[in-house]
């Protein structure tokens, strides 16, 4: 589980978040939504580590994170967009992240590799990849050292519509497996066929934080999209 506590970033005079408070529930689907520039990047980074908060606390399994930085081994992360080194090949790369982390799941790298249909692209340089292969190598990074926490950034973005909906399944049984995920998306369909819960940010404040249901009953809207038009017209 995470739990984030008072949390607040600020940037010169700019505040880029405040006051946060929310647990991010093991075995769920959270996903953090809202306009661009209302914090959820710089949310997901302090989670990582690579802000560092201005005020507040973030727990992971109960420990405090700050000087703690052993908890990222913890994390898969899947950005919107990655940056790989280019002149390697698929093959290479994988087994250098191997290296990198001194830790390796060959039967997981492999179910993925299978799934996702990536075995065609093994013996390929990374930089003749199509931007939806590298995307393929990207979610496959994240989930192949099979962490107990998943953070994916808009993951089906330039993907095809059937490796779109391989991932999805593949970040459903995660959650069945117990992990803790964070889903940022866009695409309100996906939220509503993925998310548990949902925490929705404006301007840097936490506006919203429950299931989709409380958050249909709370804008006394029947459909999701709807509802999320409610509160950011709210």
């Amino acid at each position: 589980m995470i739990k984030i506590q008072d949390l607040q970033k600020r940037f010169g005079k700019f505040v880029a978040l405040e006051n946060i408070n929310i647990e991010i529930e093991k075995g769920k689907i959270t996903s953090i939504i809202g306009p661009n520039g209302s914090g959820k990047t710089t949310l997901i980074k302090s989670i990582l580590g690579l802000v560092i908060p201005t005020k507040g606390k973030i727990y992971i399994d109960g420990v405090d994170i700050k000087k703690n930085y052993n908890y990222r081994e913890k994390i898969g992360y899947m950005p919107q967009i990655a940056n790989f080194p280019e002149n390697v090949t698929v093959r290479e790369f994988f087994s250098m992240m191997q290296d990198i982390r001194n830790k390796k799941n060959e039967k997981k790298l492999s179910e993925l590799i299978e799934i996702l249909d990536l075995i065609p692209h093994l013996n390929k340089k990374i930089k003749n990849l199509s931007g939806g292969t590298k995307q393929k190598v990207n979610a496959i990074l994240s989930l192949m050292f099979n962490p107990d926490i998943l953070i994916f950034d808009e993951p089906t973005v330039g993907l095809d519509p059937v490796t779109a909906i391989k991932l999805k399944k593949i970040i459903s049984k995660e959650k069945e497996e117990g992990k803790t995920i964070i889903f940022v998306s866009h695409i309100v369909n996906e939220i509503e066929s993925l998310a548990d819960n949902i925490v929705f940010m404006v301007e840097g404040k936490l506006t919203f934080a429950g299931t989709i249901i409380d958050l249909k009953e709370k804008t006394q809207r029947e459909s999701l999209e709807d509802a999320i038009i409610c509160l950011l017209n709210s």
